[in-house]
């Protein structure tokens, strides 16, 4: 490749890079209006769907702002789109109980008071390697000391752990009754 080409390549041009830093500026300033109005669950990881949707709202921003054929109004439709499909979605999963549990994974125990649980280990398809990595993030010094781990149903590990003896307050565990 010749250094001419190379340069040529590495050089941004003009009215394109314009196109784009409008488009960044627009397009942010669109999606800044429509999590003001629809609050801040927009970004919230509660649910997979949760997650899901911020995915997609990061594709159509990432699409808006390199892409200078796409349409500003197109990306903003598209944002207003998702986000209220997940408004409606979280509205619907609030009033419905069989909604909810149809579209939303349960959270999963993994450990009870020091003991993994192998069972649901390998129903959620991890390796006991993984939940004792999560028990170091979480400075867990003993096993024992372990009150529980729940995998989320957002892919989450919360590790629930006292070296005091404290007792775990039964409603953080309400999942297990259902």
């Amino acid at each position: 490749m010749k250094l001419s080409h190379t340069l040529q390549w590495l050089t941004p041009d003009l009215s394109t890079a314009t196109i784009i830093i409008i488009s960044v500026f627009t397009i942010f300033s669109v999606l800044i209006i429509i999590v003001r109005i629809a609050g801040l669950r927009t970004f919230a990881k509660m649910t997979s769907f949760d997650f899901a949707t911020t995915i997609a709202i990061g594709s159509i921003l990432a699409t808006i702002c390199i892409d200078p054929k796409s349409s500003i109004g197109n990306g903003a439709v598209a944002l207003a789109a998702i986000v209220l499909f997940q408004v409606l979605f979280a509205l619907i999963q609030r009033k419905s109980e069989a909604f909810r549990k149809t579209a939303t994974n349960d959270p999963i125990l993994l450990m009870s008071n020091g003991k993994i649980l192998e069972d649901n280990l390998a129903k959620t398809n991890l390796h006991v390697s993984e939940l004792i990595a999560k028990l170091r993030e979480a400075n867990v010094l003993r096993f024992e000391d372990v009150r529980a781990v729940v995998l989320e149903s957002t892919g989450d590990v919360s590790v629930l752990h006292s070296n005091d003896g404290t007792n775990l307050e039964p409603r953080l565990l309400d999942f297990l009754d259902k």
